[in-house]
């Protein structure tokens, strides 16, 4: 009998390693078919799971309740498994390096759980060359076990596009590979049973690699260029949504727009291209520059901000600046890689300690990782200036009515808007005079 079918009989049992914004729609996923181990090393994620809690919200709570998962923080349970999927995050270091310490402790605890006969599969976003020359090496150092004789390795890219409730982690073409032929065959039979989209075999490990790091590389270069653009149009006085709306109005047209560039993939897979490229001693042109081009934009808005500030005759350190919305897209809890911090951070150097408002993300979270206090919508009185950085839709349905509420008693002309998503209806903002910049 195959994997796939000893899988699908429930004789053999599936285990997810990372259960975050990516492992768990997969766990999922599987579990309707399968029995799944769905392991994490935060224990306080693992009591939410089991109390029927998402706090990703990727599947929704009455999924979780539902599910049969077997949410565990115990390592030794994974020996229950046969087919180990790794989700866990791969981010970048202050430096703009790989930081590999996650996928390489879930070696280590894979490789100390593992049995004869099973097979590993990386999901996680790595530079070619990570899963054969550093994962590899790690799962048979700590098993004893030989690879390709005793195991089987693979990598499938994960392509979950968080917040999106059309484009699911079934119904994305998935990306596989292997160690080999046979490897490679058992892989794509086992995701068939939980993707109904197409299964894509790559040549080799390095290719499945390559893929995952180019794809969001070449979307990071499109959002540059348009980034580039509308700094470049906001000198010559030009609106910028307006151009693309003309533009995208041609067959051909890639529909990019300008923005924050943020998040667990557009926003550090291309500094793991860049890191093993200059390894083999090619320094990058295109995708550094792309690069450096969005780690730049928060400064450009910072940069609107003040200015605004300054025509609209206010004093600097004594604005009251409100942003809305402080995840790296929109829709969902994710603060990962934000770039929302660096309007903040640039703000501060100038005396503004900016108020927050996001009932989407997750304040626990931006709280440990970034030291934000996120405020709730009705605690915000008195603004100067209020900022729109990410698209919820919740914000899309505010009314400019109730957005003057949130205003200091003045002339509109001296009330600030900055729409970096261009959400709001720039004619009726600009018609009752208020002092409005988009990106």
């Amino acid at each position: 009998m195959k994997l796939d079918e000893k899988l699908t009989n429930k004789k053999e049992k599936i285990a997810v390693i990372g259960m975050g914004y990516v492992g768990m729609p997969l766990a999922v996923a599987f579990s309707k078919k399968t029995d799944v181990i769905g392991f994490d090393l935060d224990e306080n994620k693992i009591k939410l799971y089991k109390s029927g809690i998402d706090p990703t919200h990727e599947v929704g709570e009455k999924v979780i309740k539902s599910t049969t998962i077997e949410f565990t923080a115990k390592e030794e349970r994974l020996k229950q498994a046969k087919f180990h999927i790794v989700t866990v995050p791969t981010p970048i270091k202050l430096d703009k390096t790989p930081n590999l310490d996650s996928v390489e402790q879930a070696s280590s605890i894979i490789g100390r759980n593992l049995t004869k006969g099973s097979i590993v599969v990386y999901e996680s976003t790595v530079y070619p060359g990570v899963t054969e020359d550093i994962c590899i090496p790690i799962l048979e150092k700590e098993s004893g076990l030989k690879c390709g004789v005793d195991f089987k390795v693979g990598y499938s890219p994960e392509r979950i596009n968080p917040g999106d409730k059309v484009n699911r982690v079934e119904n994305i073409t998935k990306i596989v590979s292997g160690i080999d032929e046979e490897s490679l065959d058992i892989i794509a039979d086992v995701y068939k049973i939980a993707i109904t989209a197409n299964i894509h075999k790559a040549s080799s490990i390095k290719v499945a690699e390559a893929a995952k790091v180019v794809e969001n590389s070449q979307r990071d270069i499109n959002i540059a260029f348009m980034n580039e653009l509308a700094m470049v149009f906001d000198r010559m006085n030009i609106d910028t949504k307006e151009v693309i709306e003309a533009m995208n109005t041609k067959w051909n047209a890639l529909g990019f727009h300008p923005g924050l560039v943020g998040g667990h993939c557009i926003g550090v897979d291309p500094y793991y291209f860049i890191y093993e490229a200059e390894k083999l001693g090619y320094h990058s042109q295109i995708v550094l520059s792309g690069r450096k081009i969005n780690d730049g934009m928060g400064e450009f808005v910072a940069h609107a901000i003040l200015k605004k500030l300054i025509e609209t005759n206010k004093v600097v350190k004594q604005s009251k600046v409100v942003i809305f919305g402080f995840t790296f897209k929109e829709n969902t809890p994710d603060i990962r890689n934000s770039r929302v911090i660096d309007i903040i951070m640039y703000l501060k150097e100038y005396g503004i300690n900016s108020t927050v408002v996001d009932p989407v993300a997750d304040k626990f979270e931006a709280k440990r990782e970034y030291g934000i206090d996120i405020v709730n919508y009705e605690e915000v009185t008195d603004a100067d200036c209020i900022v729109f950085a990410v698209g919820h839709e919740v914000f899309k349905q505010m009314t400019l009515s109730e957005i003057d509420h949130l205003f200091k008693e003045m002339p509109n002309q001296e009330k600030v808007i900055i729409d970096i998503k261009g959400i709001l209806n720039k004619s009726k903002a600009e018609k009752e005079n208020y002092s409005f910049w988009r990106l």
